[in-house]
């Protein structure tokens, strides 16, 4: 029989239940950075549970989606003030305006060319941000596609949902994009993140389900015991398996790259999971809305 995980969960409070813990990644700081949406803060909590936040102006700028630049700085998409943010880790924030008005930046990654790109959920671009704030705008072949999470492959292309599009993009250095349909109808994918196996996973919180798409465009699904648990984000481990929130289910899952499923529950009730990403610890962590981080560690 394969070994099924176990885990041990902990939980840090890190803001009050009206904050939105959101997006959340590793910082170069051996710490973990999170968004609070509601709030318009940004976080960092540390291995035993220390924490730190800073305030963005305005309060209402809903920072998203977070992710470690090739500067050693944290960039944040805010999604209601339609600019890419930059926070060191002393706390010094910056942020740069996007040339599209109501653009609506959500997903945000490093990329391949020491730049950030991002998703412009609004208006169905794809952007580019250098280091020094110099951005430019790809405009995606598709209206309304709500283009969400992004994420680097292992083929240097960008490679991002399209949660209204029922779709999965990869975009060039160039802006070329090629569009991947999935074969789920109104799936409405969401997180993507490169796995160790050379394709790209991602999750479908309409229909319950963990894609995987291979660079040529191949796409496999795996339905998960729960259908209506709404897998939000999922987030690559070292081991070669792929953690993933289930939003409406108050759990973690976990698939391995032949698509083996675990689950584990998380220990407060309709703790509404979100951003997912494993930690300078070597734990996966995630951000809970009702105010907390969790710390999931494998035994």
């Amino acid at each position: 029989m394969p070994h099924r995980p176990t885990v041990s969960i902990a939980e840090f409070s890190v803001s009050d239940r009206e904050a939105g813990p959101y997006g959340i990644t590793a910082g170069p700081d051996g710490a973990v950075w999170f968004t609070m949406v509601h709030h318009g803060r940004i976080g960092r909590v540390t291995p035993g549970g220390d924490t730190t936040s800073y305030q963005l102006e305005p309060a209402s700028s809903g920072p998203s989606i977070i992710t470690a630049g090739p500067d050693d700085a944290l960039w944040f998409t805010e999604f209601r003030s339609h600019r890419i943010g930059r926070i060191t880790t002393a706390g010094n924030v910056a942020s740069f305006p996007l040339p599209t008005p109501n653009a609506g930046p959500f997903g945000i990654t490093t990329g391949p060319d020491d730049a950030l790109w991002f998703t412009e959920a609004n208006a169905d671009r794809i952007g580019r941000i250098t280091p020094d704030g110099h951005v430019t705008e790809f405009p995606l072949p598709l209206s309304g596609a709500f283009p969400s999470a992004i994420a680097t492959g292992p083929d240097e292309r960008l490679w991002f949902t399209m949660n209204q599009a029922n779709a999965i993009g990869a975009i060039g250095r160039a802006g070329d994009v090629t569009i991947y349909p999935l074969p789920t109808p109104d799936c409405a994918p969401v997180g993507i993140t490169a796995g160790a196996d050379g394709a790209m996973w991602f999750v479908e919180i309409g229909a319950g389900q963990i894609g995987r798409i291979m660079p040529d465009g191949r796409i496999d699904e795996f339905a998960l015991p729960d259908r209506a648990s709404r897998p939000h984000a999922i987030a690559a481990h070292a081991d070669g398996t792929c953690w993933f929130t289930e939003w409406g289910a108050n759990r973690i899952g976990r698939i391995t790259p032949n698509g083996r499923i675990d689950e584990h529950d998380l220990p407060s009730p309709s703790s509404e999971p979100h951003g997912i990403t494993q930690g300078p610890d070597g734990a996966m962590w995630t951000a809970l809305e009702i105010g907390t981080i969790a710390r999931l560690t494998a035994l």
